[in-house]
């Protein structure tokens, strides 16, 4: 299989079955069910092979004419597989999660086909070999996510689609700007190691201080960072599949990879400091840290508390990516994984809790723990996780971003990390307790152990289980070659160097 055919193949492996399922009659769940697997375990086949590739330093490219001048340009390297291999990952056990959730509940075949779409979008954000590639997929994705926010069709729901899609695309307008403005002065904007507008001339210094700030206005509305934010507490009266998929997986994640890129693939971590460019960035992802975490610790919806969990969870990506060393870097890039297997854990769990029990408020989680005690030990993990208790992996990206302030000369920012670890363990550990050691309240309204022997169905209890055990595996064998801070290393030894 030539490179240009297996890029198109791990883009067709989730949009063929999206096209498929749009034309599926609701009562073809058999068919429906095989078309979404199909697709979902072609695409780990595929990216398995890319991985097999990429380790060994063959990095296969597509280019494709689509306007005069201008082209469609899939590339792979080791950064790309990264977000790539943790969607594909996630969508097998999101998949598996959503026909679950959604069994008996009209208007399947529309919700995965745009699901597919969704992440076919991803993959195509997670492969764009430049900036115009990669806006196309951008935008794709948003107009792919649209209709599952909105997918219950209620008031609420429409009113959350609303405002997501006027902060998105008025983000991807100003993305859009941006590019072409940058495209005028430097030409073609494929992504390279260390940058490609530090040869410009140095009159264009401001004009391009400008452009990066327009770029990271446009990329922090996906990626949440205050002010931008509104939309993703917004939309969680979207269901649960939905929600972790915006917060672990794709929305979120892509505007975060999208400041990687710009970052390290446009203009070059030595040309912005030579701008004067990453201090701001660096203020601002602290100020969304501390942000998010004081307005979680005000919910007492348990999603919106989780959402602005994301809003804070996410800064620190784009904090290790602004401090601008290679060691800040690992702990940013290897947080892109950390946090969506954490975070996607904590949405299956309160999806199990909404779906079985119906308890969507935190005060109704007390005692929660003996009528579920496997998917709230799946939960309490990974919530220990995002405080950053060692051994589970949110300790990891923790340590690194700490260490790597220290190598910035940042001293301050571990000042911040103690700060942010107190403030998360102040909206995590009062749930973890009410959870385990307060009286239940009511009997809870479920018929599931009288059914199945478990304490809901297995396609929502079982992709929880799987992740959480990850959380703790992937903290325990961080240095082993097969975790996500090996390859995390490896893409910071060979796009970034040592």
């Amino acid at each position: 299989m030539s490179g240009t055919l297996l890029l198109l193949a791990i883009l067709a492996s989730s949009l063929v079955p999206g096209l498929i399922i749009f034309t599926l009659p609701e009562r073809a769940l058999r068919l429906r069910t095989t078309c979404n697997l199909t697709g979902v375990l072609s695409k780990l086949v595929l990216v398995g092979v890319l991985f097999q590739w990429v380790y060994h330093g063959n990095l296969p490219e597509a280019r494709m004419q689509i306007l005069p001048g201008m082209q469609l340009v899939l590339h792979a390297d080791s950064l790309s597989l990264l977000f790539l291999a943790l969607s594909a990952g996630l969508w097998l056990l999101t998949t598996i999660y959503a026909i679950g959730y959604l069994e008996g509940s009209p208007h399947r075949s529309r919700f995965f086909g745009f699901f597919s779409l969704c992440i076919c979008a991803t993959t195509g954000i997670a492969l764009a070999g430049d900036l115009v590639t990669f806006i196309i997929f951008y935008e794709l994705l948003t107009l792919s996510t649209y209709p599952l926010v909105v997918h219950r069709g209620t008031p609420e729901a429409l009113h959350a689609g609303r405002i997501y899609l006027t902060y998105t695309l008025t983000g991807g307008a100003l993305l859009f700007l941006a590019t072409v403005w940058l495209r005028t002065l430097a030409g073609p904007l494929d992504f390279s190691a260390g940058g490609i507008l530090a040869a410009l001339d140095p009159a264009l210094h401001p004009v391009l201080s400008v452009i990066f700030l327009l770029l990271m206005a446009s990329l922090g509305v996906k990626a949440a960072l205050v002010p931008l934010h509104s939309w993703l507490p917004t939309a969680m009266v979207a269901p649960a599949p939905v929600s972790a998929l915006l917060h672990a997986v794709a929305v979120v994640k892509a505007g975060a990879f999208g400041i990687i890129r710009i970052v390290h693939g446009v203009y070059g971590v030595e040309f912005c400091n030579a701008l004067g460019l990453l201090q701001p960035v660096v203020l601002l992802a602290v100020f969304t840290s501390i942000y998010g975490s004081l307005q979680a610790l005000r919910q007492e919806d348990l999603k919106r508390r989780l959402a602005f969990s994301t809003v804070s969870q996410v800064s620190y990506i784009i904090l290790g990516i602004a401090l601008g060393g290679p060691v800040a870097a690992i702990g940013g890039l290897v947080h892109l994984v950390h946090q969506g297997l954490m975070k996607i854990t904590l949405f299956f769990c309160a999806g199990n809790l909404a779906e079985t029990l119906q308890i969507h408020k935190i005060s109704d989680m007390a005692g929660v723990g003996r009528r579920m005690p496997w998917t709230m030990s799946a939960f309490t993990l990974c919530a220990l996780g995002m405080i950053g208790l060692p051994p589970l992996v949110g300790f990891v990206s923790k340590w690194y971003l700490g260490f790597g302030a220290l190598e910035s000369g940042q001293n301050w920012i571990v000042v911040f990390l103690v700060v942010s670890t107190l403030l998360n363990a102040g909206y995590f550990l009062p749930l973890i307790y009410r959870t385990w050691f307060m009286a239940p309240q009511g009997s809870g309204g479920s018929d599931w152990p009288e059914k199945t022997g478990l304490e809901t169905d297995w396609t929502l209890l079982y992709p929880p289980l799987i992740t959480a055990a990850l959380v703790l595996l992937l903290g325990l064998w961080a240095q082993a070659p097969f975790s996500p801070l090996y390859w995390v290393r490896l893409i910071v030894l060979r796009e970034y160097g040592p």
